[in-house]
Parts: structure tokens; sequence; C-alpha cells
């Protein structure tokens, strides 16, 4: 069972793809995971993308479609795997199309998992990060026991700069102009499934698997 998971950035979709993965004893394959063990152990490729990063470049959509191929040719990935974090366009999809193509090999599902802007938006303005230990809390969800305190070091929790509603909402336009259009490419396929995001994390994990049935 070959998985890509698809939503905007906080819609809970890493979440998703860990439970997924844990539940279903296949990889949880991150891309930003691959680039950096590759870099970690040297190979050929992490010399190669650690060109373009040490720059502040991002890595080509050929080579990243390459380390991923690299990734899910391995013995753990015979039974499936669940992408996340790519592909984020219509270029990288259809490299990775093209790839698998010739591999005589598929995209099984690619699950969407559907929340509104403006519930990210509130959703991760209610994040706190501890400046110390990283710990992470929510204000609504998962609250510190004394209000911007860390309940482990007892340092001060902050919002960060990525979660800042100005900077979510930028993030939420680059994904409408970039990544959304994925979803029509994925439905072309016959592939794509959607879940409502907005429920519990265990309810949203309920609809995935009764897609996957």
């Amino acid at each position: 069972m070959k998985i890509i998971m698809l939503g905007a950035p906080g819609a809970g979709k890493g979440t998703q793809a860990k439970m997924i993965a844990e539940s279903y004893k296949i990889p949880h394959v991150s891309t930003g995971d691959m680039f950096r063990l590759n870099i970690k152990n040297g190979t050929e490729l992490g010399k190669e993308a650690k060109q373009y990063m040490d720059q502040g470049l991002l890595v080509p959509d050929e080579l990243t479609v390459r380390i991923l191929l690299d990734r899910v040719a391995q013995d753990d990935c015979k039974n499936g795997y669940v992408l996340d974090g790519f592909p984020r366009t219509i270029p990288q999809a259809e490299v990775l199309e093209e790839a698998l193509n010739k591999l005589g090999d598929k995209i099984d599902y690619a699950i969407d998992v559907e929340v509104p802007d403006e519930n990210i938006i509130r959703r991760m303005g209610g994040r706190r990060a501890c400046t110390s230990c990283g710990a992470t809390y929510h204000i609504e969800h998962v609250p510190p026991k004394k209000e911007g305190v860390c309940d482990q070091c007892g340092q001060e929790l902050v919002l960060r700069d990525d979660d800042k509603p100005e900077t979510v909402e930028k993030r939420l336009r680059v994904y409408q102009e970039q990544t959304a259009p994925l979803l029509e490419f994925y439905s072309s396929k016959g592939v794509l499934r959607s879940v409502d995001g907005t429920q519990d994390m265990q309810d949203v994990f309920k609809a995935i698997e009764e897609i996957l049935k």
C-alpha cells in the first residue's frame, strides 16, 4: 500500500502519516528525514543534496525523486510506505509518477486532510514552545499547568515565528498556489480520497482506516 499524504501546513497530515505507518507496519517516509540521513551517512546522493542546501537552494525535483526511490527500494518498504512532504508541486508529482511507472509501480491513495484556513490559523496560533527544552504545548488542547511556563523545565513558553498568524497565512498562500493543484492531479488519477481534518485526531484516523479497508 503506497500512500501520499496531502493537506495544508498545520492540517495534521504528519501526525496521521505516523499513525498509518504504525498501524499498518509500513515506513513513514519524510523527505526532510531522507535528506538528513543521506547527508549524515555521507552517501553520494547526500553529498549532491548538501551542495544545494549549503547554498540555501531547493534540492532539484529530479534529485529528490532519486533519493526517494533509493529509500523506497529498501526492504522495509516492500509492503508499502506513507509519503509525507513530497510531492509538493505538479512537476514533482509528474517526475515521481514517471519514475514509479518505470518500476511498474504506482501510488494507491493520495489522502487529503481537509481543514479550513481559519481553523489552521487558530490551531497554529495556539501552539507554544519552550525556549529551553523544546517541549510543545497548545493553549486550548495541551495547555501547560501554569500559563507561559514549561511543565518540564520551568522556562518561558513562546509563540514561534513559524506559528504567528501572518507567517501561517503566507504559508497557506504558498500551499494554495503550489500544492493544492495536486488535489486535481490525483483526483484525475482516481486515487484521491478526502477526510475531515477538523475532527478529533482519532476520528480522522478512523476515517482514513475506512478508506484503506
